[in-house]
């Protein structure tokens, strides 16, 4: 099970990276666009999607390499066992959340296909297509959270801290 949701975190940011591409593809299609004269529709509500879709389906593989912005500074006041237990807390505060999350991304895509709701730009696009990236990002991104309360209850979540902390100047 560890490998297939390893798998499934590597493959959303594997998606990700496709996204970033596109969006450096539609920039630069943008670009080239306007120096040579030539129109392309749609090119920057694209550019949007593709942003939009890489933020959200890098979200769970973010989360996995513990570089989310974490505020520690209630968490470093408690040792031990209560340490675990605001963890565990804060942990299943934030599956909930992610799990809310999820639920209402994936009803937007079901009411965008149900009222045939489409971008207002020129491109004229299913809302629904776009949608669906940032849907399954946090579907997979809840999941993730769920995974690490798991692991924090069954005691077998390894902290992974961030090096930002290494970073300053």
């Amino acid at each position: 099970m560890r490998r297939l949701l390893n798998a499934l975190y590597a493959s959303a940011a594997a998606l990700a990276a496709l996204c970033m591409f596109g969006l450096l593809c539609m920039v630069l299609l943008s670009v080239l666009s306007r120096q040579l004269q030539f129109h392309v529709p749609g090119t920057d509500a694209y550019a949007g999607y593709l942003m939009a879709g890489a933020g959200f389906l890098a979200l769970a593989h973010t989360l996995k390499r513990g570089e989310h912005i974490r505020v520690t500074l209630i968490l470093g006041l408690f040792k031990g066992g209560s340490r675990r237990a605001m963890e565990i807390f804060s942990l299943l505060l934030a599956s909930l959340l992610a799990c809310l999350f999820a639920f209402y991304s994936c009803r937007l895509v079901w009411q965008s296909i149900e009222f045939n709701d489409i971008s207002t730009g020129n491109d004229a696009t299913p809302l629904w297509i776009p949608q669906l990236a940032m849907a399954l990002g946090t579907v997979i991104f809840a999941l993730a959270f769920v995974d690490e309360l798991l692991l924090e209850i069954r005691g077998q979540r390894i902290s992974t801290e961030s090096g930002e902390l290494l970073r300053n100047e």
